[in-house]
């Protein structure tokens, strides 16, 4: 028989147990789930309850080393408000209080405060809690201050076009534009009764109903609601955006923009496009149309960087090889129209690496030609043109190739080299990618991870949504275009030594404001490029709307090109490939 006083033992051990269990969970319940109901209960003291509170889910950069940076975040403070009608009569000296503290207008000060009508008035925002303290210790008759809670977006303009903002629609603070927008069920919170999102509940349920009833923030409701960790790495953010500023002020035009995405996964590092906006700021904004992501939002006709789609399309169907020849003539004639190379030029017999070298209109039409309008067009979808990529951002539009629902072989030929089909920025960085990691078409992505309470992270992971090309064409097609850096792109002046690249410019026409034709004088320039090229890392993609003073992409967005691309090689510590 086991002796009775170590049964006795046991029943004291499993009693003392259970009692530090209650004991820490109520700790987690009140240090981690209830916090920010004792912090607003502490700011009470000393200030008087706004009737609504915001709060929101944060939003992280992903760092190249794993590590997060802020993107948008909750920020408290305090508002400073009158009662006017309670105000003491020397409104001059409560003016000299205050104005003391905090920055007050004195013109606004004195204006509100003889509206002795208005039980309410708002005198300078975002105060700090030290500040709060010291008014309320004035006790001033009709000065009051309050909590207010607001987005803040640390680092201003950077990424404001993936981020979006908050603001008002209707009488609610919603996510506006961005991932703000696009993740609204994520980043929103309810109220205290509602958002209950309780870990240690969640594990010993029925206990934590017992052992929290009573309190605001107890219960079981598991939420999807969360923080998010975007793709976007924010030096080469950075990097991307202030080379997209030289840009602008280099060329004087009025638009440009860039994505840099892993071709493997389809994880985007950066995306921006000048001219931009900061989000703390929104409401100073005049030109609405400064919201509006043109990398998924605007068409546009890119020209050359069509064709080592068009070329790798019948490499593919092994209707070419690269060194399959035509006769150029400098130009052909099809339905009635003449097409010709951007110079109006003869070359005679050349093969398909001077197509691509000396950017010829006439061999993507050969090239196209050789596969027939079917093939073509069954490459055109295969590279996802005309459909939406699903990239994790709201407004997202189709690109428009309606043009070649005709049977005219003209509409198929101008397609072959980048006219007469209009496409999103993301929609093309998406197909080019095939060509640098292996044929695969990948989901372009900027969300890494939701993070919810508990542990229960959602990680986001790369999704191939088509097979466009083997592997035999991709490496073709790649080493089409290192020659074309390397022998043709500014006469190979700008290869890298130790690094092999392989990129294509694209010079387009932009369409008359009568949509009667194209105008001669405006251009759309765009150039990719991807590397190391047998291994790609990254894709980069550029475009700039009316340049002034530069006819070609060649001369407006090779150097940039470069800079990048130097930049990121350096910055990842890549191997040199060669």
């Amino acid at each position: 028989m086991k002796d009775p006083l170590i049964h006795r033992l046991r029943i004291v051990g499993v009693i003392m147990f259970l009692f530090a269990g209650i004991i820490i969970g109520r700790l987690f319940f009140l240090q981690i789930v209830s916090a920010d109901h004792y912090k607003r209960e502490a700011n009470n003291q000393y200030v008087a309850v706004s009737e609504e509170e915001f709060d929101r889910g944060k939003i992280f950069f992903k760092e190249k080393n794993n590590t997060t940076l802020s993107a948008s975040s909750v920020k408290s403070g305090f508002v400073l408000a009158l009662t006017p009608s309670l105000l003491p009569e020397d409104k001059e000296g409560v003016y000299d209080k205050l104005s003391s503290v905090v920055d007050i207008d004195k013109e606004d000060f004195l204006k509100k405060a003889e509206k002795k009508g208005d039980p309410f008035e708002d005198i300078a925002h975002k105060l700090t809690s030290k500040q709060a303290e010291t008014i309320k210790s004035y006790a001033i008759p009709g000065v009051k201050s309050y909590r207010e809670d607001w987005r803040l977006y640390p680092a201003g303009n950077l990424s404001s076009h993936v981020l979006g903002f908050v603001g008002y629609k209707g009488d609610k603070l919603v996510g506006r534009y961005g991932i703000e927008e696009y993740y609204e069920d994520v980043l929103k919170r309810g109220s205290d009764n509602d958002f209950l999102i309780n870990s240690f509940a969640e594990i010993f349920l029925n206990t934590g109903k017992n052992l929290f009833a009573g309190d605001k923030n107890s219960g079981t409701k598991v939420d999807r609601e969360g923080d998010i960790v975007l793709t976007i790495e924010p030096k080469v953010q950075l990097f991307l955006e202030d080379t997209l500023d030289k840009i602008m002020d280099k060329w004087d035009s009025s638009l440009s923009g860039g994505i840099i995405i892993e071709p493997k996964t389809g994880r985007i590092l950066a995306m921006a496009a000048k001219p931009d906006f900061n989000p703390n700021h929104y409401g100073d904004e005049t030109d609405l149309s400064v919201f509006v992501n043109p990398n998924i939002e605007s068409v546009f006709e890119f020209g050359s960087i069509m064709k080592p789609l068009t070329i790798a399309a019948a490499l593919n169907d092994k209707v070419i090889t690269p060194n399959t020849t035509y006769d150029d003539k400098g130009y052909i004639s099809l339905n009635g129209s003449r097409i010709e190379n951007y110079d109006g030029k003869a070359r005679g017999i050349v093969d398909m690496q001077e197509v691509l070298n000396h950017s010829l209109n006439t061999g993507a039409v050969f090239a196209m030609q050789q596969l027939g309008k079917d093939r073509f067009y069954d490459y055109i979808i295969k590279y996802g043109f005309g459909d939406y990529t699903g990239v994790d951002l709201p407004g997202e539009v189709k690109g428009l190739i309606s043009n070649l629902d005709s049977s005219r072989e003209i509409e198929y030929a101008t397609a072959s080299f980048g006219q007469g089909v209009a496409l999103t920025p993301i929609e093309m960085t998406r197909a080019l990618s095939t060509m640098a990691n292996g044929g695969e078409l990948m989901k372009p992505y900027v969300v890494d991870k939701i993070l919810v309470a508990g542990g229960l992270d959602i990680n986001i992971e790369p999704k191939k949504q088509d097979n466009v090309l083997s592997k035999e064409t991709s490496k073709k097609i790649t080493s089409m275009l290192i020659n074309t850096v390397d022998t043709a792109l500014l006469n190979g002046t700008v290869k890298l030594e130790h690094y092999s690249l392989a990129a294509k410019t694209g010079t387009a026409q932009l369409p008359s404001v009568d949509d009667k034709g194209y105008d001669k004088d405006k251009y759309l320039h765009s150039f990719f490029g991807y590397g190391p090229a047998y291994d790609s890392r990254f894709l980069v993609f550029l475009y700039v709307k009316e340049p002034v003073g530069a006819r070609y992409a060649s001369e407006t967005l090779t150097y940039p090109f470069m800079d990048l691309m130097k930049f990121l090689l350096n910055y990842y510590e890549v191997p040199p490939d060669r």
